[in-house]
């Protein structure tokens, strides 16, 4: 089956340690999942094929061998420089802020879905869920890129309007036709990791683009 039409609601779900017990429960409700598994919205993400509405996925064989990774592609949309930029680039963000952010590109059902939390060390029982995971799927060409699935302890440093601005700016069909996906990830990583090392290490808005490298922790 097709894919159905992206819902015009921002893709983004705010998530605690404890809600991620309730996943079956609420998916065989929605009959629908993220496509990184982590939590479920009916709100925030297009339907899945009917022979995929209630099938979880966890495929741990899909993610990389060496651990510590912050960009994961199953779906090559990055260059081998870009990719390294990107790690590196978050490597230095959580060391110097504590702030977790990574990046999963698939390209459903080819993702490591649930595998992830424990490759990320994500939702455990005690942590802070400060941490973003950008999930970037072109869902066969239909809606919107970038996807977020956001801690709990990072909901009052970039509230829900500012994951719908970021996603209206840069993960639209319109701008990826135009910039190519690669620049849609890099704007939005960028715009991530300047908001978070910014002095109040908060914002409602996007940044602009061309953001000095002192922003991005350089």
């Amino acid at each position: 089956g097709a894919f159905a039409p992206a819902a015009t609601a921002p893709k983004v779900s705010f998530l605690s340690a404890s809600a991620s017990n309730n996943n079956e429960d609420i998916s065989r409700r929605s009959a629908i999942f993220t496509l990184a598994g982590l939590t479920v919205s009916p709100l925030l993400f297009p339907a899945l094929p009917a022979s995929a509405r209630l099938e979880g996925v966890n495929k741990p064989e899909l993610l990389p061998s060496e651990p510590g990774m912050n960009v994961i592609q199953v779906e090559k949309f990055l260059t081998k420089g870009q990719e390294k930029r990107l790690n590196d680039l978050l490597t230095k963000l959580e060391a110097d802020t504590g702030y977790k952010v990574r990046v999963l590109c698939q390209a459903y059902p080819r993702t490591p879905g649930l595998a992830i939390r424990d490759y990320w060390s994500l939702g455990r029982e005690g942590d802070d869920d400060k941490y973003i995971v950008l999930v970037v799927d072109e869902f066969g060409g239909k809606g919107n890129v970038l996807n977020f699935n956001v801690g709990d302890g990072m909901k009052f440093a970039l509230p829900n309007v500012f994951w719908t601005r970021l996603a209206s700016k840069y993960g639209t069909t319109f701008f990826v036709k135009e910039n190519g996906i690669d620049l849609a990830i890099t704007n939005a990583i960028e715009a991530i990791v300047s908001c978070l090392r910014s002095e109040d290490q908060y914002c409602v808005n996007v940044p602009d683009q061309g953001m000095s490298m002192k922003s991005l922790g350089f």
